[in-house]
């Protein structure tokens, strides 16, 4: 089995947030996916697990974050292009989501960062590595 990661996020709506992530591209996989947990689909080796914080809690013994007013991590979705970061950078906007940080071009990387509604925060990047090949 190749490797692969799950990312586990508890959130207040797992309706709202499945729509939301969808909405920014990912897939829902309905097979791991029910009221308390939606299964969403990045790549084959990158998944995001929508938890109710109620079922999240079932799982550590620490208080959950709240993401609003707390950062608990920042993850990074790279793109293949500029127009991919700003298509993504739009649709979280439109879906609900907030940006955190706008898009800027730094010549060899582009992108931004925005929040879901619960306040978990992801980063957009294109890196353009023909520079660095020469």
């Amino acid at each position: 089995m190749p490797r692969m990661i799950f990312v586990n996020l508890p959130v207040s709506d797992v309706a709202r947030s499945t729509a939301f992530y969808q909405a920014i591209g990912f897939t829902l996989n309905p097979d791991f996916s029910n009221a308390q947990a939606s299964a969403m689909v990045w790549s084959d080796a990158i998944h995001v697990m929508l938890l109710d914080r109620g079922f999240y809690a079932t799982f550590t013994d620490k208080p959950i974050a709240d993401t609003h007013a707390t950062s608990a991590a920042l993850l990074c979705l790279s793109f293949d292009s500029r127009d991919e970061v700003d298509d993504i950078s739009r649709a979280a906007v439109a879906a609900g989501g907030r940006e955190t940080r706008a898009v800027t071009d730094q010549g060899f990387m582009y992108g931004g960062a925005f929040e879901d509604p619960d306040g978990h925060t992801f980063e957009t990047v294109f890196m353009d590595t023909a520079p660095a090949a020469d």
